[in-house]
């Protein structure tokens, strides 16, 4: 409710816009085309009635009074009484065309849209049934109705509820704490001073750049740029991919790093070094740093607004990742001690367990390689890379370069010699880059079996 003073032929009148249903509780006397008269039981049906059918057809409803007001008098609280009603003003204001795709998505995402508002309670009904926020099973309710529920009462039927109607900012911020005591991530936007409290309450604030007040702008955790509903949804996209890419490049650098520690273990208990500390240092530089930030700049995948939200409470290793790496990182290491043994069997035409230069040479390869095609598999945690409908030029441009690099430390003289290595015949070379390839099934079988036992 809002009421401005104005000097119309000559007098000074109070008017006074707002709810339709406020108004009339102030309301005394009706203005005709018969003249000012007292208003009557008939006459206020008649308003609420036609209120009501332009609330259902989603049009937001205005209603007018107004008062005499003495000359030099302020105004107060107290003025806005003993109105007469002039009339309604119903307006359009249709949601944007893309809101109720983003919606969709929303529902897709595991994301539970609900919508806040002040204005009537049909009015919010209907717009919610517009865009699919008002499904079947869900209801409305209003603020007055929540000031009749105790925060128990609230807390056992908020999820009944996804449409709040007619509220005040005390009842925005119930509703927000009534989401979070049920353990969800809770996202709030809005644009004006009313809607700060409850903004700031929540997990995510989201104020409005365009529209949005000042206060509002400054206790929002996000601020959008061009108040659409819709970048909320591309935002809640884009932090799904980062996080999703992060989990990745750990997963990728954790099992490499799990593989080279397993290797040397390994090879230190039979009695021979499969590596010397500066090939480690070269692989962590070169095979493994490239890679994982190439994993970075991976594109979303095609489900990632299809899956539901992540427990807040998931660690790092949630989801199977401590068991692929541990699992991949075993299948790294077999690969490499396995091109150990058989660059040594090729150099020295036995199998034994030796020190060998081929087979270190080999080993420094295979792992190498091995780590270079294992990215690919990263690309995606569960599904088949060979699925994926797009590419990531920047991990192919990591693996183009990390294996132009190894390859050239292994054959160029003056850097096979800094690092202690043999040169290695074709065969050899090829027998290294096959056993490399290998993780890439052994990845995909293990993946399938998730998939299809999960």
């Amino acid at each position: 409710m809002m009421s401005t003073l104005h000097r119309i032929d000559g007098e000074n009148r109070m008017i006074v816009k707002g709810a339709v249903d406020r108004l009339l509780d102030l309301t005394d006397q009706i203005w005709t085309e018969n003249g000012i008269r007292e208003i009557t039981k008939e006459d206020k049906e008649k308003i609420q009635s036609q209120n009501q059918e332009f609330s259902m057809e989603g049009l937001r409803v205005l209603a007018f009074t107004f008062r005499e007001i003495p000359e030099e008098h302020l105004l107060t609280a107290e003025d806005e009484d003993h109105l007469v009603f002039l009339g309604m003003i119903a307006m359009m204001d249709p949601p944007r065309e893309e809101s109720k795709a983003a919606v969709e998505e929303c529902i897709k995402a595991g994301i539970r849209p609900v919508m806040i508002t002040g204005d009537h309670k049909d009015t919010a009904v209907a717009i919610a049934k517009e865009l699919g926020i008002l499904e079947a099973g869900w209801k409305a309710v209003t603020g007055a109705e929540i000031d009749q529920l105790s925060d128990e009462e609230l807390d056992r039927r908020i999820e009944e509820y996804a449409v709040y109607a007619r509220v005040q900012p005390e009842h925005k911020v119930r509703i927000v704490d009534a989401w979070k005591r049920k353990g969800r991530i809770t996202a709030m936007t809005g644009d004006g001073v009313n809607d700060a409290p409850s903004i700031k309450r929540a997990d995510i604030g989201i104020g409005m750049g365009i529209t949005g007040t000042d206060v509002t702008k400054n206790v929002a955790d996000m601020v959008l740029a061009d108040d659409n509903f819709a970048t909320i949804i591309a935002a809640v996209e884009e932090g799904r991919r980062i996080y999703d890419n992060i989990r990745k490049a750990i997963q990728f650098l954790l099992a490499s790093n799990l593989a080279e520690v397993l290797s040397i273990f390994c090879a230190t208990l039979m009695g021979f070094t499969i590596l010397n500390p500066v090939h480690l240092l070269w692989i962590n530089l070169i095979t493994d740093c490239f890679p994982a930030l190439a994993l970075g700049m991976e594109d979303g995948e095609a489900d990632i607004m299809k899956r539901p939200p992540r427990n807040a409470d998931d660690g790092i290793f949630a989801d199977g990742l401590g068991f692929d790496v541990a699992f991949q990182g075993i299948v790294i290491t077999v690969l490499t001690l396995a091109s150990y043994f058989i660059g040594h069997y090729l150099e020295a035409g036995r199998w034994e367990i030796v020190n060998s230069p081929d087979g270190m040479s080999m080993a420094f390869l295979t792992l190498s390689m091995v780590e270079i095609f294992h990215s690919f598999n990263m690309r995606s945690r569960k599904g088949s890379i060979f699925h994926m409908k797009h590419q990531n030029k920047y991990l192919w441009g990591a693996m183009a370069l990390s294996f132009v690099l190894t390859s050239a430390v292994i054959y160029i003289p003056v850097l096979s010699s800094a690092f202690g290595f043999e040169r290695i015949s074709a065969l050899e070379y090829d027998v290294a880059i096959g056993l490399g390839l290998l993780v890439i099934p052994a990845v995909e079988i293990s993946k399938w079996i998730r998939r299809k036992f999960a």
